[in-house]
């Protein structure tokens, strides 16, 4: 009997680990994508920002970031499916 209740126990610390991975695995997925989608804006945005505390002008990294969120919004409106998905995303 005690040797049941143990196995019991152990199944379901398992499933709670199992539960916390998938959880895990979706937020990353999830980081990437939209990483993919907006990358190129996050990327001008940071060096916008490193040049303005360096005090160089920053004006063409901000307007770079501006047209690629522009760019990054128009592709994340239209409807993709697996065989589209990278497409639009390695410009």
């Amino acid at each position: 009997m005690k040797l049941s209740h143990t196995c019991r126990r152990n199944n379901q610390l398992g499933q709670g680990m199992t539960e916390y991975i998938i959880i895990v695995a979706l937020i990353a997925v999830s980081a990437i994508a939209v990483y993919s989608m907006f990358g190129r804006t996050l990327r001008d945005q940071t060096a916008g920002l490193a040049m303005e505390m360096s005090g160089q002008d920053a004006g063409d990294n901000i307007s770079t970031a501006k047209t690629n969120a522009t760019a990054a919004t128009t592709r994340a409106e239209t409807t993709k499916n697996m065989g589209t998905y990278n497409v639009d995303n390695t410009k």
